[in-house]
């Protein structure tokens, strides 16, 4: 509980004066009932209207303090719960935006955005109700036994034996209610998972007539959440009924033995009207205590998982050799023996999801890549091919350390990429991923991620570059034109090209294209490679590419294959040595290039002549 101190602090006065605020509350609901039996013993036994007035008027000023304390109490309650969830929630956010890809693997995103919402709130109710309780509920019970002894200690007995069995039976619920809301969360988690999952593919999903099975998807989770949520509300459910049972019979004793005293003279009317009042009031705080500890047992398991957030230890980190200083400068890559596994995902508890277990990258699974070694000079165009799967993604996700390697290392400018502070390197590079996404706001706002200081020509002339300040001119407002969320008011082809303006206008030394023009036709892709060429000669590039076409330009050709590389080299040098180049370039191959082909062919014909 101590790291959550710092949120108390900020607030630490609206923390104070909740509870004292609510004290005035617990003042007037110990003298109402004392003041009312005045009335009943004093003045109506007496016909005495003067003194009923008067302590009438008390018992108004009593009322106008209760008012004014209960509505003050509220106040600073809720200015405190909602500013300790609110800076919780920033926390959890922030500490998310460290997170490694495999970081938030572990969690899943619907997971995250449960703990970041729905237990922060959780959270927030609890710190609400406690702060008006905390002092309210166990005033209201002290000075109610303390009333109520005061006014017949034989009477009070009775609550020896009520108060124990309310006790007992808040303890069992409490242990039994626990473990549910833990399942009730996860069951959250499951949910929200699905829902995000659906809305995201909900394109895919009507285009391939998937609604009804989507619909089962999301009854069976929905249903799921609902059988633990009742699981854990049917212990409210259940010690409400308990609780007035034993209220209602701890009444029913008072009003028997107390009017037996009243019938043999050993105990006025008002006493006994004040005494019920008491009594009532002293197990109603018992409620209320139980009701604070069952919401606390869900808070508990909200806090929990928040904790597991705040605790999390990102994986990819600034080292201690980091040199905050060093910046990229040239663009010059070197991979040195790098091998990759990709991380395992933390075990989780099946019944409550809590991580209790993290194995560490490496430890077992398939390399991904596997000895991979190869330089990169400044200013150079790469491009990298391979099937489907050979680890062309992960060797460029390497780079910006969007992972870490297993083995090896990886220098940038000839320093160990793990030598560069995180903010450094990722500045140096810009990455435009195979998932282009697009922001909402305004074609000018996505494109200033890049660059958030850049003028209106710098974005102009990105966007030029890129080939994007054609289509952008057409919109209604041009450059202002409002992007829907995730960029679904825009084709494919205009979302590439606009992911690639983005990347431009960060003007880096290392540029990486991850099948970013995928959804462009060839010509426009012919005129944003020759844009390349001259606004980009000083920049390093590495294009991953399905097609020959879009790389065959490059300085030099990648070819990979099972996480391994085949060979490097041009387009003339693989296709006269690289079978498997040959492979990919004749099953892309057009009418226009069998020409080429058919030298290629006669040309290694003839080689194995000359070498006979």
């Amino acid at each position: 509980m101590s790291r959550y101190s710092k949120y108390i602090k900020k607030y630490k006065v609206a923390f104070i004066l909740a509870p004292i605020f609510m004290l005035s509350e617990v003042f007037g609901e110990i003298w109402l009932p004392k003041l009312m039996s005045l009335i009943i013993n004093n003045g109506v036994a007496n016909h005495d209207i003067g003194y009923i007035l008067k302590i009438g008027l008390v018992m108004i000023a009593a009322v106008l303090l209760m008012i004014t304390g209960g509505t003050l109490g509220n106040y600073f309650a809720a200015k405190a719960s909602v500013g300790f969830s609110a800076d919780l929630r920033e926390d959890l956010y922030k500490k998310v935006q460290t997170f490694s890809f495999a970081n938030i693997d572990d969690f899943s995103t619907g997971s995250l955005v449960t703990r970041l919402t729905n237990d922060v709130q959780q959270i927030a109710l609890v710190i609400n109700m406690g702060l008006k309780m905390t002092l309210r509920s166990p005033g209201m019970m002290i000075g109610g036994i303390i009333m109520a002894v005061s006014i017949n200690r034989s009477l009070a007995v009775i609550l020896l034996v009520s108060m124990p069995v309310l006790i007992i039976t808040i303890a069992l619920v409490l242990k039994i209610s626990f473990p549910r809301f833990q399942r009730m969360q996860t069951a959250v988690d499951a949910l929200n998972n699905g829902v995000k999952e659906s809305l995201t593919n909900v394109r895919v999903i009507k285009s391939f007539v998937r609604d009804d099975f989507e619909d089962i998807k999301f009854a069976e989770k929905n249903d799921a959440l609902r059988q633990k949520a009742l699981d854990a509300m049917n212990m409210v459910i259940a010690v409400m009924p308990i609780m007035m049972i034993i209220m209602n019979l701890t009444s029913v004793a008072v009003v028997w033995f107390g009017g037996n005293q009243v019938i043999d003279g050993k105990m006025q009317v008002g006493d006994l009207t004040a005494f019920i009042t008491y009594i009532t009031q002293i197990l109603a705080s018992l409620m209320m205590f139980a009701m604070i500890f069952l919401q606390a047992a869900r808070s508990v398991v909200s806090l929990k998982r928040t904790s597991e957030v705040l605790d999390t230890i990102p994986d990819i980190t600034e080292t201690e050799s980091c040199d905050y200083d060093r910046k990229v400068m040239s663009g010059s890559i070197e991979f040195r023996n790098v091998s990759f596994i990709y991380p395992k995902k933390n075990e989780r508890d099946a019944e409550t999801g809590v991580a209790v277990k993290r194995e560490a990258a490496g430890t077992d699974g398939d390399e991904v890549l596997s000895d991979i070694s190869f330089k990169i000079n400044s200013g150079e165009t790469i491009g990298i091919l391979g099937s489907t799967g050979c680890g062309k993604t992960t060797l460029v996700q390497l780079i910006p350390r969007l992972f870490d390697v297993t083995d090896g290392e990886i220098l940038v400018d000839g320093k160990n990429v793990k030598d560069y502070s995180l903010k450094n390197l990722r500045d140096g590079v810009s990455m435009v991923l195979q998932n282009n996404t697009l922001f909402s706001g305004t074609v000018a706002e996505n494109l200033r991620w890049g660059n958030e200081e850049a003028t209106d020509e710098e974005v102009k002339e990105a966007a030029d570059s890129a080939q994007a300040d054609g289509f952008v001119s057409s919109f209604k407002g041009e450059y202002e034109y409002m992007i829907e969320q995730g960029g679904s008011n825009v084709s494919g082809g205009q979302k590439q090209r606009l992911c690639i303006a983005r990347a431009l206008l960060k003007k880096p030394k290392i540029l990486i294209l991850d099948d970013s023009t995928s959804a462009v036709d060839t010509a426009t892709e012919g005129r944003i490679r020759e844009a390349f060429a001259t606004a980009l000669k000083d920049t390093t590039k590495l294009i991953i590419a399905q097609r020959i076409g879009s790389v065959r330009d490059a300085d030099r050709i990648i070819v990979m294959d099972d996480g391994k590389i085949v060979d490097i080299g041009n387009h003339k040098q693989l296709m006269r040595r690289c079978e498997e180049y040959r492979e990919i370039y004749y099953s892309q191959m057009d009418a226009d290039s069998e020409a080429e082909y058919a030298a290629v062919q006669n040309e290694l014909k003839n080689d194995k002549e000359v070498s006979k």
